[in-house]
This record gives structure tokens, sequence and C-alpha cells, in this order.
């Protein structure tokens, strides 16, 4: 097995079994390095995209040019040469895939190893999973049953031939081109992701999930997730993802829209786990996303849920632009962060909409030399009469270096309206682990167990299966890194 290339903690987190990794030799097929019209329209050729999403890339790559690389972040990374990354890269197949019993069977195989199971008659209960694998969805399960209730659920190249005036419609609604530096490199070079479509008074019975591993070095993954739920329906869509260890940077600058109508609801969960870089810093995903839900509908609804334990630099903000009356916006996150690890995250919450509310919950967990920083917005325009919203940052420091900072913006334009904002750092009190070492509980023990306990708000918005997860996720994470 290579020595630069291991498998991160996420085998043990998904599947205790198989929790010495594993290597693989998926043969790809990948453009060359570099970024220009040529290489954009060699995108779309290999993905046989219909000409629409090649003129959407053409208008983002021009925007793209003209902008310039934010410098407002506190984060500490070295310059990224954008002409050397490898925008496409995919596992070879022989042929057209009709089903997943014609995939390559050892790409069949890296996902059994992760504990993601891609056929249906598998461990993985009552999920629909889709699998991107560098810059292709290799499969999709559970497609048939969907259907049969006209839910789609779908790669978002497939989806752009079957449904073009549902893609034409709403791609770049919730995050238009030009929104941001790397949201408008997404929309230039963006590869595969999930496309999902709830009709009308549809209680989706599956939990979705998409899952995505970038296994190339030097590569960029750029998926694009686009999800619909028109009229009292409801979703719950689950994201998971992970890399193998290389000296070299990864750059991961995905896009999420979530679009919510009249009475209708998205509650999206993300455990993040990609790879941190080594004790010095060295290699680890740099992950610049952008995730916006857009409430349309009267009393609609979009709930973000996050663990993130991963990747070298985090920077990301889940939004909600709350347009309609009633409508809700949520978000939950537990960051963790040790070594070198930098985040700068939170969230952003728009009111627009007579009555709108919100609720942030963010929980940071620091050790090592690691930075954690809480970035949030909240904005209410004049028109957002008895807006409510209500934010709590609590932060947990373990050992001397680590740092944590909040940075709470609020504008408010609206004389009816009522926000609430509470922002907490602190360490384990001492005579809570005084109580435990009374009662014969280990001292790091006692500490994880507090810190769990501390997360814990956060962890039961998750669903059930993932709750678990992120709890046993975070133990792994904590091993070696209290004294």
């Amino acid at each position: 097995m290579n020595e630069k290339l291991k498998n991160n903690d996420l085998t043990e987190f998904v599947n205790q079994k198989y929790k010495y990794g594993f290597s693989t030799n998926i043969e790809s097929d990948k453009i060359q390095k570099g970024l220009n019209e040529e290489i954009i329209s060699l995108i779309t050729k290999k993905k046989n995209e219909p000409e629409l999403l090649l003129k959407f890339r053409l208008r983002a790559y021009k925007k793209w040019k003209k902008m310039k690389h934010p410098e407002w972040s506190d984060l500490q990374f070295p310059e990224i040469n954008f002409q050397d990354i490898v925008y496409y890269s995919a596992p070879k197949q022989k042929k057209q895939l009709k089903s997943l019993d014609e995939a390559n069977p050892e790409l069949l195989e890296t996902f059994e190893k992760l504990g993601i199971p891609l056929t249906e008659q598998k461990r993985l209960a009552n999920v629909a999973v889709d699998a991107v694998f560098d810059s292709t969805s290799i499969g999709t399960t559970y497609k048939q049953e969907l259907s049969s209730l006209n839910i789609i659920f779908t790669s978002i190249s497939e989806a752009a031939w079957e449904y073009p005036e549902l893609i034409k419609t709403h791609l770049g609604r919730a995050v238009p081109i030009g929104d941001n530096y790397y949201s408008t490199l997404n929309s230039a070079v963006f590869t595969d992701g999930s496309f999902c479509y709830v009709p009308k008074n549809t209680i989706c019975p599956f939990e979705l999930s998409t899952y995505f591993r970038i296994n190339e070095p030097k590569s960029g993954q750029f998926e694009r997730t686009l999800i619909i739920t028109k009229e009292n329906s409801y979703l719950s869509y689950l994201e998971g993802c992970t890399a193998p260890q290389y000296d070299d940077n990864q750059l991961h600058a995905a896009v999420v829209e979530l679009i919510s109508y009249d009475n209708a609801e998205i509650k999206y969960s993300t455990v993040q786990n990609w790879f941190i870089g080594d004790d010095y810093s060295m290699g680890g995903v740099m992950n610049f996303v952008t995730k916006r839900g857009l409430c349309l509908g009267c009393n609609s609804k979009i709930s973000w849920t996050q663990v993130e334990t991963g990747s070298g630099i985090t920077w990301k903000y889940p939004s909600c632009y709350l347009v309609g009356s009633e409508s809700q916006g949520e978000f939950y996150s537990v960051a963790f962060t040790r070594e070198y690890q930098q985040t700068d995250t939170g969230s952003k919450m728009l009111h627009v909409g007579k009555n709108s509310r919100s609720r942030i919950i963010s929980k940071g967990i620091c050790a090592g030399k690691s930075k954690n920083i809480y970035r949030g917005s909240v904005k209410v325009t004049r028109k957002a009469q008895g807006a409510r919203n209500y934010s709590q940052c609590d932060s947990l420091l373990i050992g001397n270096s680590a740092i944590s900072n909040t940075i709470p913006y609020i504008s408010v334009r609206n004389p009816i309206t009522k926000i609430e904002h509470e922002a907490s750092v602190g360490s384990v009190a001492e005579d809570q682990i005084f109580y435990c070492l009374q009662r014969g509980i280990p001292h790091e023990e006692a500490l994880t167990m507090l810190i769990s306990g501390f997360c814990q708000e956060v962890f039961n918005k998750l669903p059930l299966e993932f709750s678990v997860e992120a709890d046993y996720l975070l133990r792994l994470k904590l091993e070696g890194t209290i004294g």
C-alpha cells in the first residue's frame, strides 16, 4: 500500500470492521490540468451534457475571470494555483451504465469497504444513496421505488437531459452565477452531484443520501446539489464525504441549493470528515463550500444540521433566505478542530417574509493549535415585520494553544422584530471532572463524555443513524488530544 495513500477515520466511523483502511487501484479517466474555455467545453463533452449547461458554465467562467480572491477571512493557507488542478477525473467504465450491476467491481468494493452499500438489498435499509466518485455519479439506488411516487432522485447530469425545464428554472436560483468567488468557479466547472425533486403533497419515505469521495491527488471536486420540495412536501437528506490522505492539498468547492415552496420542509444533514492534513499541516482538503436554502413559500422550512471534524481548511456558511411569510430557517452545527486545522464557519439568515423565524445553534471544540471561528450574519429587512431570531454560539477550548473567535453581524431594519444572541467560550469545569473521577471514571473518558454532552443538542437534530455515528466519530477524533 502506498504510504502516501491511507484511508482516514471515516472507515472506522461508518463501519468498525474495516478499521485499517484499504488501497484502491481504480483506473481514472481525467483531463489535463488547467482551466480555460476549452477545458470547460471538454468537461461538457466528456459528460455528454446538453447545451444549456455549457452556456451556464461559460457565463460563469467569464464572470470568475473578473473576480478577485476574497481576503477578508482570517484563514491562512498557501495561494491556490488554479491552473495546477485537475477539474475532471472519473473512474473508467467500459460502457455506459444501465444499472449498478454493470459498474466496475473494484469501484463498488471501495464503497462497500467504506460502509456505503450501493445495491438495493444491502444493510443500509430505507436510505437511497447517490455515490459520487471524483467527478462522476457511479450509481443511485432505489430510483424505481422513488419514481413510483413521482420523486426524482438522480445525478444532476442525467437530470439536465431528462428534466431540462426543472434544471433551467431552478439551477442558480438560490446561488446565482457570480454570487461569490468559489461558487462562481463551481458554476463554471461543476462535475456531478445530486438532483432531487419532491412533488406536491408528498412525504419522501426514504432518507436520501449522497456520498462524496475525492480519490485523485491534486484534483478538485466541484459537485452541485439541487433539491426542490414543492407544496406540502417533506424530505430528509443526508450528506457524507471523505478522501484518501495525500501530501498535496485537494480542493473541494461545492454548491448546495435548496428550494422549498408553501408548507414544504427540507432537512439537510452533513457529517464532514475530509482529510485534515498530517501533524505538520501538510496536505489535507481545502473545503470552500456555498450552501443556501431559499424558503419561497408561506410556512416553508429549511433546517441545516452539520458535524464538521475534517479538512485542513473549512470555509462555509449554510444560509437561509426566508422569503415567504411564516417561513423558518434553522442551523445546528458542531465543529471540532485539532492539530493545525482552521475553520471559518457559521450561518446567515436573511428575513424578508412577515413573521419569519430563524434559529442558530453553534458548538465549537478546539484542541491542539487549531483555530475555530464562528462568523454569523442575521439580517432583517423592512418588510419582515414580526421576524424573530435566536442565536447561541458556545465554544470549548482544550489546551492552551487553540483559538476560538465569535464574529456576529446583526442588521435590523424593522422595529417589530425580536433578536437574541448569546456567546460563550470556556473549558470543562474542574468540579465536573472531579465529580466523574470520584465515581471511578478515568480522566480522558470523563472529558470525552462531557464534551459529547456539550454537543448533544445538535446531535439530537440528526437522523438516528447519523446521530450515533457522529457521536462515535467525535470520540475517535478526541483520542490523543486530551492530556
